[in-house]
């Protein structure tokens, strides 16, 4: 499996705008809807198919709900090419985060827009904002990858979420994530 990294979007960077459908509930949800009265944002990039994705999925999910129960927001987008990678489509986006009890909306990024606006690259891909909604943490989840026996434990993400709780600057180490890369739709890859 090769390993396309994060882009490491500058820190401060205010998070864009977007309004994207939920397969799951047929929902229209917003950046608003997830931030709004929220201490900090965190939006996630991953797809049904990715290893990578699957790898952590667990981790996600408990990490979701810790961060919901301390008031920050939580949102996962799919921005993959759903023609040349059917497991991604939004049927199956619902399918999967039913089944993998998904405490976050699970949302379709159809023309690839939001995944070029908050400068997404592979999956997963994790941007966390405060609560002025300024990038404080881009990066990886934790060390772990599959097969190289670290355990999965989310710290770094974590780590940036406590620190942003207790209102500190953003942590000083910041290590790109790596995973597959968006599954672009011809001509929309970044260059």
């Amino acid at each position: 499996m090769a390993l396309t990294p994060s882009a490491m979007v500058p820190l401060g960077t205010v998070a864009p705008d977007f309004t994207l459908t939920e397969p799951r509930t047929g929902r229209r949800v917003s950046l608003d809807d997830i931030a709004r009265d929220r201490r900090a944002v965190l939006v996630m990039f991953i797809s049904n198919h990715c290893p990578y994705v699957q790898y952590v999925e667990e981790e996600l999910v408990r990490l979701a709900n810790d961060c919901l129960a301390r008031g920050v927001g939580v949102v996962a987008i799919n921005s993959n090419d759903v023609a040349a990678y059917p497991d991604d489509r939004p049927e199956a986006m619902a399918e999967r985060a039913e089944e993998h009890g998904y405490p976050f909306p699970y949302l379709f990024d159809a023309d690839q827009s939001v995944a070029l606006a908050y400068g997404a690259r592979c999956t997963p891909d994790f941007f966390l904002f405060d609560g002025e909604r300024r990038l404080v943490y881009r990066g990886q989840l934790d060390g772990s990858r599959p097969g190289n026996d670290v355990p999965l434990s989310g710290e770094d993400l974590r780590a940036a979420v406590d620190a942003v709780l207790r209102g500190d600057p953003p942590l000083a180490v910041q290590r790109p994530s790596a995973g597959c890369n968006i599954k672009w739709k011809p001509g929309n890859a970044p260059e």
